[in-house]
């Protein structure tokens, strides 16, 4: 059974930072592409940043994350990770990971995505 495991999230004053983490029970990890994705209330889930199943794989970043955000991932240890600094008031969210084996042309699109976890809260205070 898969599971998708977040933790790390919680609150900080804007310009701050976290460090969120995915912890994942999948055999064939490596063999996954792994993706961060948050929902504000009343918005719509968006996608956030994603790395390719590869060590030291490709990564993708939403332009309003870009510069701010760096995901990465440790294929040993079957974790994911999403180092968050200059935080904003507006990156307020439910971030959830999740897992697919998916074409370079699918990152930013969550129903292409297979496993999710159940998300971690991150409140910027202003």
């Amino acid at each position: 059974q898969v599971q998708l495991v977040e933790s790390g999230g919680g609150l900080v004053q804007a310009g701050g930072s976290l460090r969120l983490s995915c912890a994942a029970s999948i055999r064939t990890f490596n063999r996954y592409d792994m993706g961060w994705f948050r929902q504000a209330p009343g918005k719509e889930r968006e996608f956030v940043a994603a790395i390719s199943w590869r060590s030291g794989g490709t990564t993708y970043y939403a332009d309003s994350v870009k510069g701010r955000f760096t995901i990465s991932r440790d294929n040993a240890k079957n974790m994911m990770y999403l180092q968050m600094n200059s935080l904003k008031p507006e990156d307020t969210a439910v971030y959830s990971c999740a897992a697919g084996k998916l074409g370079s042309n699918y990152y930013t699109k969550y129903d292409r995505y297979d496993y999710w976890g159940q998300g971690t809260q991150v409140t910027v205070s202003s």
